[in-house]
């Protein structure tokens, strides 16, 4: 397990705690007490330090190396064996950033969508650290197109710190490709759970996730730009940047109360990094709630409330 700065005085107890359960296997003294009071006290530890977090601890949380990823939940909240992943978008190529393909949670179907990030050097490179290129957007709306023509909700898992920025996708349309998907979503004929997981930064994250169930999980966040990169642009340099996460009210709590997202997904205790197992069956049984849910509504007003859902939000003056 990796350690963030501000995780450290829950190492030191993590690590006591281990010392004192191998001391135990080796020794053959008995040490439950001491194992137990140390857990009680690592307990303590973590609640103290994430019942007051900072937007920016919660954006490093959200980049934790140990935290699942979009495939991490697809294999786990599907039954064994029925995610089928389907790739390419019938014009460029495969875009690796962007996984999707059908999957049954439960007894019932569903087309899985979400940006992949890698879990090492290697893997991350290949994922691009799930920015997509705009054949991933394509690869996505080809696939959305998919479950409407068989009538099978969706459901997109938002972990990017944004869009790909190289040249070559600029050349190949990436705002074109997120602007068409944000349009086309708008008027699909199914219902769409979307998940924010991790990072959800900028038009990256709008290429999928226009949705009628819009969560998010405790400790990700939700903005049209990073704090680095907002800092960067106010200040010059990205040293401002816990201001500027402050700032730009970006964290799940903050999302819900100017009814940008529909439900914050409390996470375990620790965050979805310490006990991933909990984390996917707090997501699984959020897909299941709100499909419930949106499976009851005529598909006509469905679509007319998810348009009216974004066309209130913000404030303009003509």
């Amino acid at each position: 397990m990796e350690y963030l700065d501000f995780e450290k005085p829950i190492q030191e107890i993590q690590d006591q705690y281990v010392n004192c359960v191998l001391i135990e296997k080796k020794s053959g003294i008995n040490m439950k007490e001491i194992c137990n009071q140390l857990q009680l006290k690592l307990e303590k530890t973590i609640k103290k330090l994430h019942s007051n977090l900072t937007p920016w601890q919660r954006v490093q949380l959200s980049r934790h190396p140990n935290r699942p990823y979009t495939l991490d939940y697809i294999h786990s909240i599907t039954k064994e064996d029925s995610f089928i992943e389907l790739h390419g978008d019938r014009h460029f190529s495969d875009d690796k950033a962007i996984v999707g393909g059908f999957g049954k949670i439960e007894d019932h179907t569903f087309m899985l969508i979400g940006t992949q990030k890698g879990k090492n050097t290697k893997d991350r490179q290949y994922r691009r650290f799930g920015m997509p290129n705009p054949e991933g957007y394509r690869k996505a709306l080809r696939l959305m197109k998919l479950a409407e023509k068989f009538e099978k909700p969706i459901i997109t898992f938002i972990d990017t710190p944004g869009a790909f920025p190289g040249i070559e996708a600029e050349e190949r349309g990436q705002g074109e490709a997120i602007g068409k998907n944000i349009y086309e979503m708008m008027c699909l004929k199914v219902p769409i759970i979307v998940l924010i997981i991790g990072e959800g930064a900028s038009g990256g994250a709008l290429g999928i996730g226009i949705g009628d169930k819009v969560s998010m999980m405790e400790n990700s966040w939700f903005s049209v730009i990073s704090p680095e990169s907002c800092s960067t642009i106010l200040w010059g340099s990205r040293d401002h940047k816990e201001k500027s996460a402050e700032a730009l009210k970006l964290t799940a709590g903050n999302m819900h109360q100017l009814n940008l997202i529909d439900e914050v997904i409390k996470e375990p205790l620790g965050g979805a990094h310490f006990c991933p197992k909990k984390a996917y069956k707090l997501v699984k049984k959020q897909i299941i709630k709100h499909y419930k849910q949106l499976s009851e509504i005529n598909i006509e007003f469905l679509i007319k409330k998810r348009k009216n859902k974004y066309i209130s939000i913000g404030f303009f003056d003509e």
